[in-house]
C-alpha cells in the first residue's frame, strides 16, 4: 500500500479551497461538509504527487499524472470532465491506490455536483473496498450523509453521521461529524437523538464557534414544534 500523508487539523482548517467553500453558503446547514470533504481531496492530490515523485513504474507514472490532471480539473470547475478522467483511471489501474483515490474523489466531485445517487454508489464502493484510510473513510460516510441529507432522508442521514463519529474518534472533522447528526436528528423530528449529540458537543468542545452554532440550532429547533 502506500504511504499515508498525514496532514494537522490546523493545516486542513487553513487551506485556501476549503476557507472558500466553508463560507461560500450561510445557511442554516452552513455547508460545513464541503470542508470537511474538500480537505480530503487536497490531501489526495498531494499523495498523488507523492506517487509520482517515487514511482519507477511507467504504468504507475501514467496512472499519477492522470490523477493531477483530474484533480486540475476539478479545481478550475470542470467537474463533468474530472468525472471522465477520474472513470477512465478507475478503468485503467483497477485495484491500484490511484483507483482508491479516484473512487473517493468520483464520490466528491459527484455530490458537489448534485449527482446524488453517483455521489452515493462512489462512497459506498469506497467504503466497501477500502479500510486502511481512517480520514478518507470518516469523509466518504460524511459524503453519504450529506447525499441523504440533500435528499430529504434525515434519519438515514443522521445514522451516516453518527456512525463516522463512532467509528473514528480521532477524525479531524469529528465535530463536524456529530454536528451533522443532531441537525438531521432534529430535521427527521428526533430530539431525544438530536440531544444526545448536542450534549456530545458540548462536552467535548465547549466554547468553540462548533458549539455556539450547534446551540443556536438546537434551540431554534426546539422552538418550532
Amino acid at each position: 500500500m502506500h504511504e499515508k500523508v498525514k496532514l494537522t487539523k490546523r493545516q486542513i482548517k487553513e487551506d485556501h479551497f476549503t476557507a472558500f467553500m466553508l463560507n461560500s453558503k450561510q445557511q442554516l446547514e452552513e455547508n460545513w461538509q464541503y470542508f470537511a470533504i474538500g480537505a480530503v481531496v487536497i490531501i489526495l492530490a498531494i499523495v498523488g504527487i507523492v506517487y509520482y515523485m517515487n514511482s519507477a513504474n511507467d504504468k504507475a507514472q501514467l496512472a499519477a499524472t492522470q490523477l493531477a490532471q483530474a484533480t486540475m480539473q476539478y479545481r478550475q470547475g470542470n467537474s463533468q470532465v474530472a468525472i471522465l478522467t477520474l472513470a477512465d483511471i478507475l478503468t485503467k489501474y483497477s485495484g491500484t491506490g490511484y483507483a482508491e483515490q479516484a473512487t473517493f474523489m468520483l464520490g466528491r466531485v459527484n455530490l458537489e455536483t448534485r449527482n446524488y445517487e453517483e455521489a452515493k454508489l462512489y462512497f459506498e464502493k469506497y467504503l466497501e473496498q477500502y479500510k486502511d484510510n481512517a480520514l478518507n473513510r470518516a469523509a466518504a460516510m460524511a459524503g453519504l450523509g450529506v447525499t441523504l441529507e440533500n435528499q430529504a432522508k434525515y434519519s438515514e442521514a443522521a445514522e451516516k453521521f453518527a456512525k463516522a463519529a463512532a467509528d473514528y474518534p480521532e477524525s479531524a472533522i469529528l465535530p463536524d461529524l456529530h454536528l451533522g447528526a443532531m441537525r438531521n436528528y432534529l430535521l427527521a423530528g428526533q430530539k431525544d437523538k438530536a440531544k444526545e449529540q448536542f450534549d456530545i458537543i458540548n462536552e467535548k468542545f465547549p466554547g468553540t464557534e462548533l458549539a455556539g452554532n450547534a446551540a443556536r440550532l438546537f434551540y431554534e429547533k426546539s422552538q418550532e414544534s
